[in-house]
């Protein structure tokens, strides 16, 4: 029997090591299922999901020259694309943004380029104040204070 890539097939776990879990496949060849292609979370112990002697569904992933066989179960369990959980437009917002003042019932102006230039100056100047105030009180500044 010829393995192809892309192929499901069942197969039967053989050995189990660290980094992976050794499937015989029909036609008595023997492929890897790497620990990263066990489960779609993340897997410290493949001891957890698989024993020895245990009947799982493979997908080829690639077939070496050599004779290697990489194989996925993970990947052969894949639902069909209609299955998959859709995922939301809506993004929350960051914290801090400055987007949602609570000011929806004030009108908004047009700001001048340098009513914009203005402003940022002073809230950067406010910030490194702020900045500057933390920073050298706890590593000993200029005017720190000691007690």
């Amino acid at each position: 029997m010829s393995i192809e890539v892309g192929s499901k097939l069942q197969g039967k776990v053989t050995g189990i090591t660290n980094f992976g879990a050794f499937v015989e496949l029909p036609g008595g060849s023997t492929g890897l299922v790497h620990i990263s292609e066990v489960a779609d979370n993340y897997v410290k112990d493949i001891n957890e999901f698989l024993t020895v002697g245990d009947e799982v569904e493979v997908k080829v992933l690639n077939v070496e020259s050599d004779g290697k066989i990489g194989l996925s179960i993970r990947k052969a369990k894949e639902a069909p694309p209609s299955e998959k959980p859709v995922r939301s437009e809506h993004r929350p917002q960051k914290r801090g943004s400055r987007n949602n003042n609570n000011n929806n019932n004030r009108p908004q102006r047009s700001m001048t380029f340098e009513d914009k230039m203005s402003r940022f100056l002073k809230d950067s100047e406010e910030r490194l104040t702020s900045l500057k105030r933390n920073t050298e009180s706890k590593r000993g500044g200029r005017n720190s204070k000691r007690g």
